[in-house]
């Protein structure tokens, strides 16, 4: 049987309940994943947690899952993803107007290197409004985030918003 490694990118800043199970859902069917934290946004955003944080972060929180990596990306998905011989492309999709993007990008992958698979997943259904955008606007104005986040990445949140190291 073939082992299969797939990458998950996105910004992941923060990453939150959401990826999370995406990523638990996506070891269901991957031997191995990569959580890869793209240095250029698809889409204008401000970012809070620098990109080696955001690694930092997401290594701590999966410290105790071997088949999880976090690494940083520069340039186009489909390199990447070509230079860790990883064949598939997780992404999430939270609503039909993320589908458009997301099927143009899936395309363009496969034209670039036609080995290379997407996969789309839809979020569970508890997440389906969940964005890493929302948690930081919502964290930076001072509401409560805790049920977005799990324990170790809102406590780095809070620090970070609170000027502390994270």
């Amino acid at each position: 049987m073939p082992r299969h490694l797939a990458i998950y990118p996105g910004s992941f800043d923060p990453i939150t309940v959401g990826h999370q199970d995406i990523v638990r859902r996506s070891l269901a069917f991957v031997d191995r994943l990569i959580i890869a934290v793209a240095h250029v946004r698809t889409q204008r955003k401000d970012a809070l947690f620098t990109i080696p944080e955001r690694v930092e972060l997401i290594r701590q929180h999966y410290a105790d899952e071997p088949r999880v990596m976090a690494m940083e990306f520069e340039g186009l998905l489909v390199d990447f993803a070509r230079q860790q011989d990883a064949r598939l492309i997780i992404r999430g999709l939270r609503a039909v107007s993320d589908f458009e993007y997301e099927f143009q990008m899936a395309l363009m992958n496969h034209e670039l290197w036609p080995e290379v698979e997407t996969v789309f997943l839809p979020p569970a259904k508890e997440y389906s409004y969940l964005s890493a955008s929302l948690v930081r606007q919502v964290s930076m104005l001072g509401g409560n985030v805790s049920g977005f986040v799990s324990p170790d990445i809102f406590d780095a949140l809070s620090a970070k918003l609170a000027g502390r190291p994270a």
